[in-house]
């Protein structure tokens, strides 16, 4: 289940890619998301 972290460019982010958690990378979508 790729989730919003495959894309990133950092490769610590990109390592749970996989993870069966929804996680957002910091930034404006994270932040419209927590609202």
């Amino acid at each position: 289940m790729p989730n919003r972290l495959a894309h990133e460019s950092s490769p610590y982010l990109r390592q749970h890619a996989d993870n069966p958690v929804d996680w957002y990378p910091w930034g404006a979508e994270a932040l419209q998301e927590a609202q």
